[in-house]
This record gives structure tokens, sequence and C-alpha cells, in this order.
């Protein structure tokens, strides 16, 4: 299995999946299809369907002309967030195979929006996984909660994703890390794993490299967000419980002008 990241956008990511024993691909929110397509022609590769993480123009906006691109491209996309273009609900726990090696599990992952999706992508024996969180998990950080609560964040981070295999590479929708990397330092200034990474997330950056994939494993060390349920972080914001502590943190990165 092979990943395959395609800077949009300002800031966005998305990925392009390839199975390469049959070389049949898939898409993750391909918003300038263009892009994507001289990427699967560069890899010849042959594009079987997109997957949509979530409603978001700057996710599902390029669907329709995904659709005109390529005839007969499925669009998969969850259930219950009116994704543009859509062919294929999905719910969770819904299976998709691509290629030869590669199984698809889509995870329910509300918050930022009602009905998103994130993609859990395992591949052949010995391979690690890969998740697509599009706008619910960032690196060092999570989407804000437009259609959801911290309750459904804290079970969509903590929870489904959390109890993912800890080698498990993470692929997000934004290139958002040295800021959360920044703003996780306020909530644990003494947590070296979180110094470590944004030194090297800014050394990526400054030589014009992405900071994505990160693991499950990275992300319960340096993540504010995903360690809401440990008594340490509980402490420094002042709540006793994983979701009142993740709300704090949101709020404080809400009106963080770091």
């Amino acid at each position: 299995m092979k990943v395959l990241h395609i800077p949009c956008l300002d800031d966005n990511y998305s990925y392009m999946i390839i199975d390469e024993t049959t070389k049949e691909a898939a898409v993750v929110d391909p918003v300038e299809p263009h892009k994507v397509l001289r990427v699967a022609q560069e890899n010849e590769v042959d594009l079987k369907f997109v997957l949509t993480t979530h409603h978001h123009w700057d996710h599902a906006g390029g669907n329709d002309k995904m659709k005109q691109l390529v005839p007969g491209i499925k669009i998969y996309g969850g259930s219950v967030d009116n994704v543009r273009g859509c062919t294929d609900k999905v719910e969770n726990g819904d299976k998709i195979s691509l290629g030869a090696d590669i199984s698809i599990l889509s995870l329910h992952t509300p918050s930022h929006t009602k009905g998103h999706i994130s993609y859990y992508v395992t591949g052949k024996e010995g391979e690690d996984p890969a998740v697509f969180t599009g706008d619910t998990l960032f690196i060092a950080g999570c989407g804000k909660f437009f259609e959801g609560t911290a309750e459904q964040m804290y079970q969509s981070l903590c929870v489904t994703l959390g109890s993912l295999p800890k080698p498990t590479r993470v692929y997000c929708g934004h290139e958002y890390t040295v800021k959360n990397l920044q703003f996780a330092l306020t909530v644990e200034p003494d947590n070296a794993k979180i110094a470590q990474k944004l030194a090297w997330a800014e050394h990526q950056r400054r030589v014009g490299l992405p900071t994505i994939p990160s693991t499950i494993e990275e992300e319960m060390e340096t993540n504010p967000f995903m360690r809401a349920d440990l008594p340490e972080v509980q402490e420094k914001v002042g709540f006793k419980s994983p979701v009142e502590a993740l709300r704090e943190i949101r709020q404080r990165k809400d009106n963080w002008k770091g």
C-alpha cells in the first residue's frame, strides 16, 4: 500500500491510496481534480473511487468535477453528511476493498460535522495501517465542533481513533501542525515530546516538506485533545473529567492568538 500526498488550496491535503499489486487507486478529498488526475497519470494508476471525509467545500468541492473527468467513478461519503456528488453512502463499520490487498473501514467520527467519516486502511500483512481523519483529528489538534459537541469529539478522538493500533499512520486534512504544537505547549509546557516534535515540524516546513503522517502513538504523546483523559492534563486545565477538559482545551484553542 502506497500513500501519496497531494497538496491543495492553501493548506489542504488530498491523498492517493495505491494498491501496488493491481495499480488500482482511491483518492481522499480530491478538492483539486486536475492535480489529482495528473498524479494518477504520473503513477500510471487506475482511479476507482473517491473517499470523502465530510461535506465542507474544501474536502467535497471537487467531487462533481471528478465525476465528469472520470466517468463511472464512485464517490463515497457519510450517510448523514449530505456530501456533494456522493454515489455511495457509508456508515460506521462499512467496508470497501481496493485492488488485491487493501481494505478500508469507515469510522463515524462526528463533531466537526454530523456525518464525518474517517477511513481506516489496511494493506498487506506486515504493513502499518493508515487512517485518513479529515478535520476530526489533526496532528496535535482537532477540528472545531461545528456540528457537534465535546462529548462527540471525545468519543471520536479518544475512543474510536484512540483504539486503533498505535503504529497506525495518521493522515489529516490540513497542514496545521506547527501552530497546533505551539498551542499544545501552552497546555503542557513541560512535555518534552511536544517540544521535540515542534522543532522537527518547523524544520519540515522550512524545507517545504509535509509534517504528515503522524501515528496514533505520537498523537497520544503530543496531542492535548487526545490526552484529555490523563489526570495530569486535566489538572493543567482545571477539570476532572475528560469531556470537560477537552471542551476547555478547545475553547482555549479557539481564543488562542498564537
